[in-house]
Formats: structure tokens, C-alpha cells, sequence
């Protein structure tokens, strides 16, 4: 890189293309951070419903005390940029630096990308639902594949409305290709909002590049309220002629992170190939005492004992050897990878 002086410039400045943000205003705002790094949210854990019983002292069944479960919501990301721009060499470029629209460059080009990219990276490792597939989809099988996750969502009582199916070009091209394409209703025609380019199965389809959607994932499926990316810092600003710069001085920051909420996860869908998923944990019993078998590819196997969901509880514990588990007790444990997609959950009573 360098600064390039020349006898005479353009007064125009060649930007790179950008787009605004693919997740902004597709997650849930329910939930503050404001002044706090973590957030623990708390579920309540309901009971099933038995039979009434016409006698006795337990006629409406066992009294038991309401549980719940708890999420911690800690922020990690915290980015940073500065640049300057030299007023000698903003003098011989025919002052096409101008700062304000510097930063709006360095904002679109680079800060946006990356928070976006982060957060489809952290919906899909912590979907509630990670099917795979052995054959990427093609233009015949597009549509059931999607469909599918729909339906994924509908099975577990999922609300209509606010659902949205994160595509590649690629894929988005399979999908105007397929056989069904001519009975979807509405598709490269109804736009939603902004970032949407169609709908199907119910799902508002959003474009994103390629190299936004996580290797070996195909295709993202959230609902609004299942997934948050909460920003606490957006702070960006010009100085004039700071000291020690003939100049102006840009300085930006984002404080920001992605969650899927453990109490919705059965919103969030991802599609990805069989062999960029991690293989289920194997959990032995032996008498009270449990051994959780080692998973390839794996930096971590975590398990609770509560009958939790490893993915999102608070009470989950990393695996190190083997642990004493009280008879009855529900012993759920799942194996996590930076390189490669989250196991299912693997699960055995005690």
C-alpha cells in the first residue's frame, strides 16, 4: 500500500461496491446490554400435564417448584480502525479525501461486512437445528431442502411471519431455476423490506455474497426473534488537525455480538454439508458414573446434568473426565469446533 501522488487527480474517487447491512433489523431488540458485558436470561422450565385425580391430597399431581434455565449473553467483539489523512497529501490528491466521506467508506467497506458476516457465522454454529446434507443442493432439490427447514420451524410451533432465509447468489439462482419456481408465488417480485428479494415457503428470502455465508453452510433460515446482534458501541468521528496530525484523524469503534436465544433456538435453521459437521458426543453410563467419549475435530465437549441444552445453558461444564451423575438424572452433552458446524446434542439417562 501507498500514498500516490501525482501531478493531477481526479476529482471523482473510484469506491468499492458495498451494501448496507444483511442483518440489521432482522434480529430481536427485546433484550438490553446497555451498560452491562453480560446479560443472563432466564427461562422458566413448565411441566406435563397429567391426569386429575378425584381423591386424595395430590389431586392436580406432584407439587414441584418452577425451574429454570439460564443463558449468559457475553459481548466479545470489540473492533477498532484509525486513519489520517495528511493535508499535504490530501493538497496533491485535489482534495478527494475529504474525512467525512472517508469514514463512510471505511464504515461500508470493512465494518459492516465484518459484523455481518460474524453474526450469520454465530446463528448457524448455534442453531437450534443443523441438518446436513451429503450433495449440495441443486436447482431440483432447492426447494424441498428449504422447505424442509420451513417445515423444521412449523414442527416446533414457530410463529408465521418474521422468518427469513439467508441465500447465496448461487443458491438464490438454483431457486429461480428450479421446477417449482413458475408456483412460488411472488418470488424476485415481492420485496418485504430492505435486503429482501422474494418469499418462499414463508420464508422472506435475503440474498447475501458468498463470502458472507459461513464454508459448508448452504442456506440460513431465523426468526427475527431467535437470533440478537446487539450493537453497545457505533461510535465513529472526525478531528480536525489533532495534535501531532497536519490533518484530519478518523477513529471508529464498534462494540458489538451475535446470540441465538437457547428458549427459541428452534427458530434458526442451517443447512450444511455432512462432512463439515462435528459427530455427536457418545455418553456412557456406568452406574452413577458417566464418561463422555471423545469427538474428532472437536476443542470442547460440554454436558449438564439438568436436562439442559449444553448449547445455551449456564450450567454447562467443559468435559475433562469422567463425573458422578445421581440416578434419574438427564445427562445431555454436545461438541463444539471453530472450524466445524455444532454437534447434535447427544443424550442418556442415567
Amino acid at each position: 500500500m501507498a500514498v500516490n501522488l501525482a501531478t493531477k487527480y481526479s476529482s471523482q474517487i473510484a469506491e468499492v461496491f458495498t451494501a448496507g447491512s444483511f442483518v440489521k433489523g432482522k434480529t430481536s431488540q427485546s433484550f438490553d446490554l446497555t451498560g452491562v458485558k453480560t446479560l443472563k436470561v432466564y427461562t422458566p422450565v413448565t411441566v406435563p400435564e397429567v391426569d386429575y385425580t378425584r381423591e386424595g391430597l395430590s389431586r392436580y399431581g406432584t407439587v414441584t417448584e418452577m425451574q429454570d434455565i439460564v443463558q449468559e449473553l457475553k459481548m466479545t467483539q470489540d473492533k477498532a480502525f484509525t486513519l489520517t489523512i495528511d493535508k499535504g497529501n490530501n493538497l496533491d490528491q485535489n482534495m478527494t479525501k475529504k474525512a467525512a466521506d472517508m469514514l463512510r467508506l471505511q464504515i461500508n467497506e470493512q465494518s459492516t461486512p465484518a459484523a455481518d458476516k460474524y453474526a450469520l457465522r454465530r446463528f448457524a454454529m448455534m442453531a437450534g437445528t443443523i441438518d446436513t446434507v451429503s450433495e449440495a443442493p441443486t436447482k431440483e432439490t432447492v426447494v424441498e431442502l428449504i422447505s424442509t427447514g420451513a417445515q423444521a420451524l412449523d414442527d416446533q410451533l414457530v410463529p408465521d411471519g418474521d422468518r427469513y432465509a439467508y441465500v447465496t447468489s448461487e443458491v438464490y439462482k438454483m431457486i429461480c431455476l428450479s421446477p417449482e419456481f413458475t408456483g412460488l408465488e411472488g418470488l424476485g417480485v415481492k420485496s418485504v423490506g430492505k435486503g429482501v428479494c422474494g418469499e418462499i415457503a414463508g420464508l422472506n428470502l435475503v440474498r447475501v455474497p458468498k463470502s458472507y455465508m459461513p464454508d459448508g453452510c448452504y442456506f440460513l433460515i431465523t426468526h427475527k426473534n431467535a437470533v440478537l446482534m446487539p450493537y453497545k458501541i457505533s461510535d465513529a468521528k472526525v478531528h480536525n488537525d489533532p495534535v501531532g496530525v497536519s490533518g484530519a484523524l478518523i477513529e471508529g469503534r464498534h462494540y458489538y455480538d451475535a446470540f441465538v436465544l437457547g428458549a427459541k433456538s428452534a427458530g434458526v435453521y442451517a443447512l450444511v454439508s455432512a462432512d463439515s459437521k462435528l459427530s455427536a458426543p457418545v455418553i456412557s453410563l456406568s452406574g452413577t458414573t458417566a464418561t463422555i467419549g471423545s469427538v474428532s475435530g472437536a476443542s470442547e465437549v460440554r454436558y449438564t446434568t439438568d436436562g439442559s441444552d449444553p448449547r445455551y445453558s449456564d450450567s454447562a461444564k467443559v468435559y475433562a473426565a469422567s463425573f458422578a451423575v445421581e440416578a434419574g438424572a438427564l445427562v445431555r452433552a454436545v461438541a463444539f469446533s471453530d472450524e466445524k458446524f455444532t454437534s447434535s446434542v447427544a443424550e442418556k439417562t442415567a
